[in-house]
């Protein structure tokens, strides 16, 4: 294993697909940190975001242009991780350096999107549900910074979404999708929703699987104090549709990428 220079704040070490629980590290191998510990790095954790978040949504309400935005919220990201001692650890393929792709993640905690935020670059649009429209201060920052916003029970809304999204894929815009829609407290890999992959099999795009590590040990989904932990996100093979003969074979594929590093169990059978 090489390890390559931090860039941007993100530490990125070089490997060729350990075995799943390894990563170099220990996501379920250590006991939880006591209440009382917990409740001290929670509350630091907090104040960190608070102050990081003040001038993010300053430069996020004053700067122009979504990609100057998002490079502004992407930094902001990074000094959140550091500064609470969880810098996250990039494992596997790297993505192409410019260029239109269509990237997966399994998804287990509110961490998820400010840990892609992180480690994704600028050109990335997120895909998001649109319940998050209505947190007050969260909804705001990511319509500044160019969110793509879809309603799971509105099955025309659904349609039309995914026809934008083809669009701007076809376009040249990099998206990045939470294919399980929405995350609870059991550990593994909830059901696909299909429209990441259909937008993928429509416009020609590569897949990418990516792996999130130590979230939901670091902020479970019925706690609002996170814990002391580390953090890795693993970029898997790009899946060419070329070579996958429909939506649903790629979105298989993709899912299985992801279990395989993963170490979680399939919640969807």
């Amino acid at each position: 294993m090489a390890k390559v220079p931090p860039e941007n704040g993100v530490r990125r070490i070089q490997t060729r697909r350990p075995p799943p629980a390894s990563f170099g590290l220990t996501v379920h191998g250590r006991a939880p940190p006591g209440l009382p510990a917990r409740i001290v790095y929670g509350c630091y954790a907090w104040v960190v975001l608070l102050i990081a978040v003040t001038p993010v949504v300053f430069g996020l309400a004053l700067t122009p242009g979504v990609l100057r935005r998002r490079k502004i919220a992407r930094w902001g990201a990074q000094a959140v991780f550091f500064l609470i001692g969880s810098r996250i650890r990039v494992l596997g393929e790297t993505l192409p350096a410019t260029g239109p792709c269509v990237v997966v993640a399994n998804h287990a905690s509110y961490l998820d999107g400010i840990i892609l935020t992180a480690v994704l670059p600028a050109r990335f649009t997120f895909v998001i549900k649109k319940e998050m429209t209505a947190v007050p201060l969260a909804g705001y920052v990511l319509k500044r910074l160019g969110s793509e916003f879809v309603k799971r029970d509105d099955a025309p809304q659904r349609q039309r979404t995914a026809r934008r999204l083809v669009s701007a894929a076809l376009g040249g815009t990099a998206l990045a999708f939470f294919p399980e829609g929405t995350f609870d407290t059991r550990p593994g890999l909830r059901e696909f929703h299909a429209g990441a992959f259909r937008a993928a099999w429509r416009s020609g795009l590569a897949v990418v699987p990516v792996v999130i590590l130590g979230s939901r040990r670091k902020l479970p989904g019925d706690t609002l104090l996170p814990g002391p932990g580390p953090l890795a996100v693993r970029f898997c093979d790009p899946l060419p549709t070329s070579e996958h003969k429909s939506a649903a074979a790629l979105m298989n594929a993709a899912r299985h990428a992801i279990l395989e590093h993963l170490d979680e169990p399939d919640l969807a059978g």
